[in-house]
């Protein structure tokens, strides 16, 4: 019950572990296009540009910076956590001009703010993180997408910790980048970066005036790599993670089976209940409510008296795997319960109860 890698189904498991075949057979050619396809549905993004790369989500959040960021341009990074100020060291390693607008541990920065900073000055692109893996703190996209389409602005969702769980509407959001990684609720072993990107976005990057920073995350090689994919051609640059596209065809397929405002729905009434039960312990959350609280995961503080290390010590002894806190200066105080994916109601009852035992076992009592 970690934010990532998460349980994944056993059909995914069985394709990943099938042979291996060639990057140019028939069939994996078949799977590759077929996949593509099916992210447009996924993201609800019917006319943008999907690319698949075999890497991690920080891949994905590269190769958006790499081939929409130049020397001197200016960028604007919305931060609700950890992995908000890692896209601004990126950014600037592109040579970009950042302006960081951080929220206070728990909360999102205001639509007013960002509206003032995009009238104060003029920006390139601005990036914000949907859900920070490491505060369990949920952007709203639309009103950003909004926003960017006002300001001329580029957008880019970093949905590493939400695309397939959380709401997300790409095109009708008017959001040019939306990039995730498949070990999350896509439902896919770690090592896929995925994106899919507006006409806007393709634009800009046509209109770049200097080489692509990254030599490996450079659209002038993928670009053409996909299209052929999609039109059941074989093409190279680099070699795909050929199990893991075929796992990606699988899961894709079994999300879409499901249904996105389905999966939306199940996804929140999960994190919902987990909430529910995480306050009828008597413990806080990092999200100062609920409309702030992602629906993947979930951050709750440990209860007074109890020290996370005994805590992590006793639920060890227990079936469920939770995770530690990851932002500095508070990552001691709290825990990290990944609820995205496959994820049933009954893990949910399971997980509680494992807390549950741990804190008796640490000597916590609900006031």
């Amino acid at each position: 019950m970690i934010p990532g890698p998460i349980e994944f189904e056993p059909e995914v498991m069985m394709a990943v572990g099938m042979p291996t075949t060639s990057h140019v057979a028939p069939d994996f050619i078949e799977s590759f296009g077929h996949a593509l396809e099916m992210m447009r549905e996924v993201w609800l993004a019917p006319s943008g540009q999907p690319f698949i790369m075999a890497g991690s989500g920080t891949l994905a959040m590269d190769m958006a910076g790499a081939n929409l960021v130049e020397p001197g341009d200016r960028a604007l990074v919305l931060s609700t956590g950890y992995f908000g100020e890692r896209y601004a060291a990126l950014l600037r390693r592109y040579g970009a001009e950042v302006t960081v607008l951080a929220a206070e541990t728990g909360n999102v920065v205001s639509l007013k703010a960002v509206e003032e900073e995009l009238k104060r000055s003029r920006y390139k692109i601005m990036t914000f993180t949907h859900v920070d893996t490491s505060t369990a703190v949920r952007v709203d996209p639309e009103p950003l997408g909004a926003l960017g389409e006002k300001y001329g602005v580029i957008t880019v969702l970093d949905g590493v910790c939400s695309v397939a769980g959380e709401v997300i509407r790409q095109e009708k959001w008017k959001i040019d980048v939306v990039l995730t990684a498949s070990q999350k609720a896509v439902g896919v072993p770690p090592g896929l970066a995925l994106l899919v990107a507006s006409g806007r976005a393709i634009e800009a990057w046509q209109k770049r005036k200097s080489p692509v920073g990254s030599y490996y995350s450079d659209w002038t090689h993928w670009l053409s790599v996909m299209k052929a994919y999609e039109e059941r051609r074989p093409s190279y640059f680099g070699t795909p993670a050929v199990n893991l596209v075929s796992g990606l065809e699988v899961s894709l397929r079994l999300i879409l089976k499901e249904g996105m405002e389905p999966r939306f729905r199940r996804h929140r009434e999960r994190a919902e209940a987990f909430r529910e039960a995480m306050k009828d312990m008597g413990l806080k959350m990092i999200p100062v409510s609920d409309e702030v609280s992602a629906n993947t995961l979930s951050a709750p503080f440990y209860p007074e008296g109890v020290r996370g290390a005994d805590f992590m010590k006793a639920i060890a002894s227990s079936e469920v795997i939770l995770a530690g806190g990851l932002l500095p200066g508070i990552k001691d105080d709290y825990f990290r319960v990944g609820h995205m994916g496959s994820v049933t109601g009954g893990d949910i009852l399971t997980t509680v109860a494992a807390i549950r035992s741990a804190l008796a076992g640490c000597g916590y009592r609900r006031p």
